[in-house]
């Protein structure tokens, strides 16, 4: 089974407009509305390829609510912890001439909260997959990701990381299966500019030597690049298409690296290659990534 971890899960109001000004009444032409979250996109995008996953994470009030109807309609499975204080939050992203995103707060999650979630994360069994996907909110202790991997190490538990700087180094020592930074946040934790598809494996070793299995570093449209635990290096360059929306890319090259994986029975080249080509679908859609825009893509491979 997999489980995705998204600590603030939020609902995102996404508009579009000719011009954004300020003191004035703005009209939009488009608007959207969206669950929201690393590990929710995750969650959504390995529904649309066919795989079971049950979301876990924090929400609250009317909004909340409004979360799992959506995720319900999307096919995924949610068993998120109700939080009694607060709501989940509302993120506004405004698309004119330029992109302006205005982020909520979330709820107030108590101590109590945190053990509820411990309690679920601990009924994990020997072969399950876990994602933990995304910033922690400041309510949180900033260092749940080590204490969740602390909690689950030794378990035969393969765990996913999504995050940036000491969030994903400080989890290291505990083996993450893969990690997936993109090129930038790779480089920010090594101290080097990485630009290109060829600069990337070097780096990425650092990461292994510390304790990472699976390094998958994404670079926009310069591609992908993943270094294996076992085998070659396996690179590729973008697929060709119009970029409609970054957001949840990322995320979407994780979903479809773990399908590939699964439906391979562990290929690292089968899994790198639906990772690269679901990204893309998400990428060039105003939605996330759907089986058959994956497997248009992954056609033209």
């Amino acid at each position: 089974m997999i489980y995705t971890v998204t600590f603030n899960p939020s609902l995102d109001y996404i508009v579009r407009l000719d011009d954004l000004r300020l003191g004035e009444i703005n009209r939009v032409n488009y608007e959207q509305v969206l669950p929201g979250g690393k590990g929710i996109n995750v969650s959504i995008v390995l529904s649309n390829l066919g795989h079971a996953s049950t979301a876990l994470g924090f929400v609250a009030g009317f909004t909340g609510k409004e979360i799992e109807v959506r995720m319900s309609a999307y096919g995924a499975t949610c068993d998120f912890i109700q939080v009694k204080e607060g709501m989940s939050r509302i993120n506004v992203k405004a698309k004119a001439k330029e992109e302006t995103a205005i982020n909520g707060l979330g709820p107030k999650i108590t101590p109590e909260d945190i053990d509820a979630l411990y309690a679920k994360l601990d009924a994990l069994e020997a072969g399950d997959l876990l994602v933990i996907a995304g910033n922690v909110p400041s309510m949180l202790p900033s260092d749940i990701y080590e204490r969740i991997m602390s909690r689950l190490d030794g378990r035969g538990i393969d765990i996913v990381v999504d995050a940036e700087r000491d969030l994903l180094v400080n989890v290291l020592p505990y083996h993450p299966f893969l990690v997936k930074p993109n090129n930038h946040e790779l480089g920010d934790i090594v101290g080097a500019t990485i630009a290109h598809r060829d600069e990337v494996e070097p780096y990425a070793r650092m990461l292994q030597e510390r304790g990472a299995r699976n390094v998958l570093v994404s670079m926009g449209g310069e591609g992908a690049v993943l270094v294996p635990e076992k085998g070659d290096v396996v690179m590729s360059e973008a697929p060709k298409g119009t970029m409609v929306n970054t957001v949840g890319a990322g995320d979407s090259m994780v979903a479809g690296f773990l399908t590939g994986w699964i439906e391979s029975n562990g290929d690292y080249e089968t899994a790198f290659k639906m990772g690269v080509c679901t990204g893309s679908a998400s990428a060039f859609s105003d939605n996330l990534a759907t089986r058959p825009e994956v497997e248009a893509l992954l056609a033209k491979m």
